[in-house]
């Protein structure tokens, strides 16, 4: 058994019960470890045992304990990390290893000053910015749509709908027949969990018809899906993994002679917020269709759009 699987060491304590009742606190035991688990997305448990790995192989290598470490271990591990890694993955390493040791029933001083100090200081020296993808705008999109040949309608209707819905890889690929409903409006799809809904409540994104039928994501969409399931009424739409939606937006975008390096499946998502703060759109209706819970991130694509178009330059006439 994983130790992501084993949290708490409360279970090791034999309690003094009749043994009447023993099987039913077993039982009990075993549901609340499955709660435990469930309390994380798959992908964001497989993350924290990835980082925590790493941790532990520099912790083996130096002689240090991974678990339970110390604040000055953890100091030194992210000056190590800082010669080849992002700034931002220091920071989920730090969440990483404290969800492991909270899950393990130890105690961790994250915000101990010489982790913070020194994680200040490694900001200084490298800074913060991340180097995202950029987000595929309403032209490009255009280009790389007339690219993809007719027999490639699986490839076009993801494109369309990813951007069109403002989804995030994992949420396109764990679309289900099932989850989809064409309306005369358009289409709802139905996203049963996403990053920012790990309790699984759901969102729904509502699509609507576009005037120019070419480049409309319903009627891509419908077309693909007849196609596909005309003998079934169930399974998952794409059929592809979350790291084959970015292979196939850079294979595109390279068609198109874009740069693909500086793009991938983040760039429906972002082109998506982009294009529409371009176009007017408001801020939570934005929001509403990316499912972002923060605004910082789409104030962020709102100011990318408005760059040329609040500039300052404009009032000036030469």
């Amino acid at each position: 058994m994983s130790d992501l699987k084993k949290p708490y060491s409360i279970f090791q304590i034999k309690p003094k019960v009749k043994s009447s009742n023993l099987t039913q606190i077993k039982q009990l035991e075993e549901d609340t470890l499955k709660n435990l688990h469930n309390s994380k997305a798959t992908n964001t448990l497989r993350a924290y045992k990835s980082d925590f790995s790493d941790f532990s192989a520099f912790c083996l290598n130096n002689g240090f304990s991974s678990i339970p470490t110390q604040p000055k271990t953890i100091a030194l591990y992210l000056t190590h990390l800082s010669k080849s890694s992002k700034f931002s993955t220091l920071k989920r390493r730090i969440a990483s290893i404290s969800v492991i040791h909270k899950l393990k029933g130890h105690y961790l001083d994250t915000k101990h000053p010489i982790i913070m100090e020194n994680l200040h200081g490694i900001k200084r020296t490298l800074g913060s910015r991340q180097k995202a993808k950029k987000p595929l705008l309403i032209n490009d999109l255009k280009n790389i749509i007339n690219l993809i040949p007719k027999e490639k309608i699986r490839d076009k209707s993801l494109i369309l709908v990813g951007f069109a819905g403002g989804f995030r890889r994992s949420e396109l690929v764990n679309i289900n027949y099932e989850d989809i409903e064409f309306v005369e409006e358009g289409v709802k799809i139905l996203i049963k969990r996403s990053k920012t809904d790990q309790s699984g409540e759901g969102i729904i994104k509502a699509i609507p018809y576009f005037d120019n039928q070419e480049f409309c994501p319903v009627i891509a969409l419908k077309e693909y899906i007849n196609l596909k399931f005309f003998n079934k009424n169930e399974g998952k739409v794409f059929e592809i993994s979350d790291k084959s939606v970015a292979l196939i937006i850079k294979k595109y975008a390279e068609k198109s002679g874009l740069d693909s390096s500086k793009y991938a499946g983040h760039s429906l998502r972002s082109g998506f917020a982009t294009t529409a703060a371009e176009f007017g759109a408001e801020e939570r209706n934005i929001m509403a269709m990316t499912g972002h819970k923060s605004t910082e991130m789409v104030r962020k694509y709102i100011k990318e759009a408005n760059l040329f178009k609040n500039n300052a330059l404009n009032k000036i006439k030469l």
